[in-house]
C-alpha cells in the first residue's frame, strides 16, 4: 500500500444478508482528504459478471441486508443482526405452543362431553377436567358442552345445565363461565346454520344460568353492547331477558323446562330444607349440611333455607349460634349468595308480626340477628326494609275512636243477646277495616268491662268470644293493660274488679289467647306494688299455679255461656267422642257440625281435631277427614285450633305407636296433607318442642 497518495484502502468484511436489515452498499469505500484523487491500484473491481447493485424492488442484491418489508417467516432470526431481539423468538415460540395446547384441549373436551352424555357421571367428569388442567381454556368447555347439548334431546340439555352448576366456582372460575357464554352468544349466527332453534334453546340456557346463579342478570344487558343489533346473538339475549326471565314463576318454569326437578314440589322442597336444618342442629356437621344444600339444586330457592334457619334460631335459643354460623359460612363459601340471603331476611321481616304470635319479642330477636349478621359481613342491611323494634302505630283521631267505642258497645250488647260470634266478626271487619291494633285493644277493654257488670253467663260468653276473635296477642295485652290501668276507677262501681280481672287474665292464658310469658309483659307496665293492677297480676298467677287449674278456670263461669253449672272437661271430651263416633258410623255431616256448635266451646275444638286424627290413624278410615275439611271450610274450626289439635297428637305419638306401629309415618302424611289443604301453616313441624301449658286439655 502506498501511503504517499493520502488514501487508506481497507477491505471490509461482508455482512450476512438479513431480511430485517436495511440495505447497504455492496462494496464500501473510504475516501481520503483529497477527494479528487483515488488510488487506482487499490480499487476493488468486481470480478463476477453479476451486478451487485440492489434489485429494482429495493432489496435482495448481493451483499445487502434485505428489504424493510420482507417478513417471510421462513427466514431464521439471526443473532448477529443489529436489530435482533431475543424476546421475539420467545413470543413466537409461545404463540405456537399455546395454539397447540388449545387444539389438544379442544379434542379432549369433546371426548369428555361425549362420555358425560353417555354416563351422566358428574363427579367423574369434574375429575377428568381437573386432571386435564389448562384452566385458561375452561371457557371453551362451557361453549362446547352447551353447543353439543343444543343439538340433542332435553335429557342432554338438562345434564349440561346440571354439570355447569356443579362446575361453577368449585372447578371453573366465574370469569371462564361468563366468557364461555359470551362466546356462545357471539357464535349464534354460525350455530343457527346447523341448529334451527338456536335462538330459543340458547336463550333458555342463558335464563337457566341466571336462575342457577351461574350468570348475573346484568350479563345479558352488558353482553348486548358486544353483539350487532341485527345479529342472532342480540335476539338470544332479548328472548332470555324478556320472554323467560320476565315471566311469572319463571324460576320454577325454567327449572322444569327440560325435565329437571319435575317430581319435586315447593312443599317437598320445604320439607327437605326443614329436615336438613334439623339434622344439622342435631349433628353440627357443616360439610354434610352444605352437601345437602348443593344436592337440592335449587339455588334460586335458597332464601327459604335462610328464612327457616332464622325462624328455628328464634324458636330454639340453644341452636341460634350453630344456625347463624351455618348461614355465615354458607355465604362465605358461596353456597348461598348475597341476593338469596337478603331475600330470606326480607321475607322474615314481612311476616314478623305474625311470627310474634308464637315467639314473644320476635321483632327484637330478629333485629338482633340482623345486627349480628351485618357486623360479621354476611348480610347487607341497606338492601332490606327497615325494621324498628316496635311496629309503627297509626294515630287515631278522637272522632274515629269515639265512633268505634259506640259501635263496639252496641255490637257487644247484641252479642250477649244472640251469642252470634260470626256477626261480631262481620261487624269488626266493617268497623276496623285496617285491623288497627289500637281499636282491637279498645274492643277487648269494652268487652270485658261490659261483661264484668253482668252475670256469669255474659262473662263466659266474653271469654269464648275473645278466644274466637284471633286478635294478635299484643292487642289483647294492650287491652288488659288499659283495663288494669283503669281498675281503680272501675272498683268504685265493681268491688270485685280484682277477682274478675284476674279470672279473665287466667282464662285468657288457659284458652291460649295469651302466653304465660305475656303476663310478665303486662307486669312491666310500671304498676306500683300497692296498686290494684299488681294485685290482679298476682291473683291471676296464683289461679294458674293451682292444681287442676285448667279445668277449674274453664268451669269458673258455668261452662258454655249459661248460668247452669259448667261441664267438666271429661264430660266435654265424652260428648265430642260420641259425636265423632256417630258420624264415623254413617252420620250426617251437617248434624255433626250442628252438634259441635251446640257445645258452645270453640276454644276447645282442638279436641275434635285430636280425636279425629287418632281415630283416622287407628281405623285407617278417612271419613272423619271429610268432617274436619267441612269444619275448616265453614270456619267452625279455625287454623289456630287445627294447629293445636295436630300439636297435641304430635305430643302423644310415642304412646299412640304402642297401638298403631306406623303412627308417626301416618301422622307425617296427614300433616303434609293438611298443609297442602291450607289447614296448617307451612312452618308447622310436629317434632317441634312445645312449651307445656297447663290448661286442663292434655
Amino acid at each position: 500500500m502506498d501511503s504517499s497518495d493520502g488514501l487508506v484502502s481497507k477491505e471490509l468484511p461482508k455482512s450476512p444478508r438479513s431480511p430485517r436489515s436495511p440495505k447497504s452498499p455492496g462494496s464500501p469505500r473510504v475516501h481520503g482528504k483529497y477527494n479528487n484523487k483515488q488510488s487506482s491500484s487499490h480499487d476493488r473491481q468486481p470480478r463476477s459478471p453479476k451486478d451487485g447493485r440492489p434489485k429494482k424492488g429495493g432489496s435482495g442484491g448481493k451483499g445487502t441486508w434485505g428489504g424493510l418489508l420482507d417478513t417471510d417467516d421462513k427466514n431464521i432470526l439471526d443473532p448477529h443482526d443489529p436489530n435482533y431481539d431475543s424476546s421475539e423468538e420467545v413470543e413466537h415460540s409461545n404463540e405456537k405452543k399455546m395454539t397447540g395446547d388449545l387444539e389438544v384441549y379442544k379434542k379432549k373436551a369433546t371426548i369428555i362431553v361425549e362420555e358425560y352424555f353417555a354416563t351422566d357421571d358428574v363427579v367423574e367428569t369434574i375429575n377428568e377436567l381437573r386432571e386435564l388442567g389448562k384452566p385458561q381454556y375452561n371457557y371453551y368447555f362451557v361453549k362446547k358442552l352447551v353447543s353439543m347439548s343444543m343439538d340433542r334431546h332435553d335429557k342432554e340439555k338438562e345434564m349440561a345445565a346440571v354439570l355447569l352448576s356443579a362446575l361453577y366456582a368449585d372447578t371453573f372460575e366465574p370469569a371462564q363461565v361468563h366468557k364461555g357464554f359470551a362466546k356462545l352468544v357471539e357464535s349464534a349466527d354460525d350455530l343457527i346454520v346447523d341448529i334451527p332453534d338456536t335462538v330459543d334453546v340458547l336463550a333458555l340456557f342463558l335464563a337457566r344460568a341466571v336462575v342457577d346463579d351461574i350468570l348475573p342478570p346484568a350479563f345479558l344487558k352488558k353482553q348486548m353492547a358486544y353483539v350487532p343489533k341485527d345479529s342472532k346473538g342480540a335476539e338470544v339475549l332479548k328472548k332470555a331477558e324478556k320472554s323467560y326471565l320476565a315471566a311469572p314463576m319463571h324460576a320454577e318454569i325454567i327449572e322444569r323446562r327440560w325435565g329437571g326437578s319435575k317430581n319435586v314440589t315447593v312443599d317437598d322442597m320445604k320439607i327437605r330444607i326443614n329436615n336438613l336444618l334439623k339434622e344439622y342442629v342435631a349433628s353440627g356437621d357443616k360439610k354434610e349440611a352444605f352437601r345437602c344444600i348443593k344436592d337440592l339444586k335449587v339455588p334460586f330457592f335458597n332464601h327459604e333455607i335462610v328464612k327457616r334457619a332464622l325462624i328455628m334460631a328464634m324458636e330454639r335459643h340453644q341452636a341460634e349460634e350453630a344456625l347463624l354460623d351455618l348461614l355465615k359460612e354458607a355465604a362465605e363459601e358461596g353456597f348461598i349468595n348475597s341476593s338469596q340471603m337478603s331475600k330470606g331476611f326480607g321475607r322474615l321481616i314481612d311476616t314478623v308480626d305474625d311470627l310474634s304470635l308464637d315467639i314473644p319479642n320476635a321483632r327484637g330477636i330478629l333485629q338482633r340477628l340482623m345486627s349480628k349478621a351485618a357486623s360479621e359481613g354476611w348480610l347487607c342491611v341497606s338492601s332490606l326494609k327497615s325494621l324498628s323494634v316496635e311496629p309503627v302505630k297509626k294515630t287515631l283521631d278522637d272522632g274515629t275512636t269515639r265512633s268505634f267505642k259506640i259501635k263496639a258497645q252496641s255490637t257487644i250488647q247484641e252479642y250477649f243477646l244472640s251469642g252470634d260470634i260470626s256477626e261480631v266478626n262481620s261487624c269488626l271487619e266493617q268497623e276496623n277495616t285496617s285491623c288497627c291494633g289500637e281499636l282491637n285493644a279498645i274492643f277487648v277493654k269494652r268487652l270485658i268491662t261490659l261483661a264484668m257488670d253482668r252475670k256469669n253467663r255474659e262473662k263466659e260468653m266474653a271469654s269464648v268470644l275473645l278466644s274466637s276473635l284471633c286478635f294478635p296477642a299484643d292487642d289483647v295485652v294492650n287491652g288488659f293493660v288499659m283495663l288494669i290501668e283503669s281498675a281503680d276507677d272501675t272498683a268504685l262501681d265493681n268491688p270485685v274488679v280484682v277477682e274478675d280481672l284476674a279470672m279473665f287474665l287466667a282464662r285468657s292464658v288457659v284458652d291460649e289467647v295469651l302466653a304465660p310469658q305475656q303476663l310478665e309483659e303486662i307486669g312491666t307496665q310500671c304498676f306500683r306494688p300497692d296498686s290494684l293492677g299488681n294485685k290482679v297480676l298476682q291473683m291471676a298467677k296464683s289461679l294458674l299455679k293451682a292444681r287442676l287449674a285448667g279445668e277449674r278456670i274453664l268451669r269458673c263461669w258455668g261452662g258454655p255461656g249459661s248460668s247452669r253449672p259448667g261441664w267438666a272437661v271429661e264430660d266435654v271430651k265424652d260428648k265430642i267422642g260420641k259425636l265423632l263416633e256417630e258420624y264415623d258410623s254413617g252420620g250426617d255431616i251437617r248434624e255433626a257440625c250442628r252438634c259441635m256448635k251446640e257445645l258452645g266451646m270453640p276454644f276447645f275444638h282442638h279436641e275434635v281435631v285430636k280425636k279425629s286424627l287418632v281415630t283416622i290413624m287407628e281405623k285407617k278410615n278417612e271419613r272423619l277427614w271429610g268432617l274436619l275439611k267441612e269444619c275448616f271450610e265453614s270456619g267452625l274450626i279455625t287454623m289456630n285450633q287445627m294447629a293445636k289439635g295436630f300439636g297435641r297428637v304430635a305430643e302423644c305419638l310415642d304412646d299412640l305407636a304402642l297401638d298403631v306401629p306406623d303412627a308417626r309415618k301416618q301422622f307425617a302424611y296427614y300433616v303434609e296433607k293438611a298443609k297442602s289443604a291450607g289447614w296448617l301453616d307451612s312452618s308447622f313441624c310436629f317434632n317441634k318442642v312445645e312449651h307445656p301449658v297447663e290448661n286442663g286439655t292434655s
